[in-house]
């Protein structure tokens, strides 16, 4: 499955057939997706039940993490299990949620089905900004309040009235909560960055219009649902746990904050030791906490970037290759001796040339794509044979 082609949510449905009862309740779903990371907007797995086509990009793994949130989230709670019932209630879910309504539902005309208009929809919750400069030079890109998105759902199944209150409801909480853990902590470069994206990530308030002090608690107070607050608690952990440490002050905070939301704290202590363990297996790949200048960052972002089109246009780039014996031969040579400046004018032609049949390999022909060719002809190896279609569901 591909996330980031065509027909991923129509292969997601032939997978979970045979899944349907992955997930006992929701207690088992909400851990589960703590430990993808999905709860905690930083998704370093997927479900295991998921075997990926290529390698996941933090983006792509948020979506199926995202949607199998959502489709189990509709089993659970409707006991039913037919895809196209969930895709139909998930489309309404968000139409009346009223997500990106002026820009967004116009461009869905454009989908045959409902799965396709869905994929465009998911892409619009997934991104914060949709366009290469930014994720190349921005090492986060996703969401990080998805999670929003699924308790929102939750409710709405039985509660359809007034949804987009609450969704305000909920994201009014959740950056006021965040605000004051940060506060309660002294600030770093990491906690600058954590706050910003929960920032980035609002999509029903905007927070530079929001009031921070602190009457969120009477709203904390008055939230009975056990989901929604625990969410809340796992959201503060993350915030003063990002460094490694508890101090008094935020220790105070989060037993402070658990006890309003009507956590022990046993309960609350325990919330604290799982992101902790989040944090020690995921430390080297959580993106923000990688300290690096801009330009390790746009090499690293553009190395994502153009590995993916290759793996995903790897048959046509064999077949490409395959017509083309003498660019072979001079990549070839390249691994092991210099070439010289004819022979890697001849290279950098022939390359464009053929990129100019592939129209997703675009990037290359933008002016200064010539600086991508290394990390392109670095890549040539890892190019194996592989189906075309990596959505194509087998009859």
């Amino acid at each position: 499955m591909n996330p980031s082609a065509s027909g991923w949510i129509t292969k997601f449905g032939s997978i979970i057939q045979d899944n349907t009862d992955f997930y006992k309740d929701f207690r088992a779903l909400y851990g589960g997706l703590k430990k993808t990371g999905f709860v905690y907007g930083i998704n370093t797995k997927i479900p295991r039940f998921i075997n990926p086509e290529h390698t996941l990009s933090e983006d792509e793994s948020a979506k199926i993490n995202l949607l199998t949130a959502l489709y189990f989230t509709f089993t659970l709670e409707s006991n039913q299990t037919e895809f196209e019932s969930f895709l139909n209630k998930i489309f309404a879910f968000y139409k009346d949620l009223q997500v990106n309504q002026e820009s967004f539902w116009g461009k869905l005309l454009s989908g045959n089905t409902t799965a396709a208009q869905l994929e465009k929809l998911i892409n619009s919750r997934v991104y914060l900004e949709d366009n290469l400069i930014s994720k190349t030079f921005n090492s986060i890109i996703t969401n990080s309040l998805l999670f929003v998105d699924v308790l929102l759902f939750k409710r709405y199944l039985h509660e359809p009235e007034t949804i987009r209150n609450h969704a305000h409801r909920l994201e009014y909480i959740a950056i006021n909560i965040t605000y004051h853990a940060l506060n309660s902590k002294e600030k770093n470069q990491n906690d600058e960055r954590l706050g910003q994206l929960f920032a980035s990530s609002l999509t029903f308030i905007d927070s530079s219009k929001e009031k921070f002090d602190g009457s969120y608690r009477e709203k904390i107070l008055a939230n009975k649902s056990p989901w929604e607050n625990k969410y809340f608690l796992d959201m503060a952990c993350l915030t003063v746990w990002e460094d490694q440490s508890l101090e008094y002050q935020e220790s105070e905070f989060i037993f402070g904050i658990g006890k309003d939301l009507g956590f022990t704290e046993k309960q609350i202590g325990r919330s604290l030791e799982e992101i902790t363990s989040f944090f020690d297996k995921n430390v080297e790949i959580i993106p923000f906490l990688k300290d690096k200048n801009l330009a390790v960052q746009f090499y690293d972002g553009m190395s994502k970037v153009v590995n993916k089109l290759i793996l995903r246009n790897s048959k046509r780039l064999q077949k490409e290759l395959s017509e083309s014996k003498e660019l072979v031969f001079l990549i070839s040579k390249s691994a092991s001796k210099d070439l010289t400046a004819e022979e890697r004018k001849k290279v950098q032609n022939q390359l464009i040339d053929i990129f100019k049949s592939i129209p997703s390999l675009a990037i290359f022909m933008l002016p200064g794509g010539a600086v991508l060719l290394p990390i392109f002809i670095k890549l040539i190896p890892k190019l194996l044979p592989s189906s075309f279609d990596d959505n194509r569901i087998e009859k």
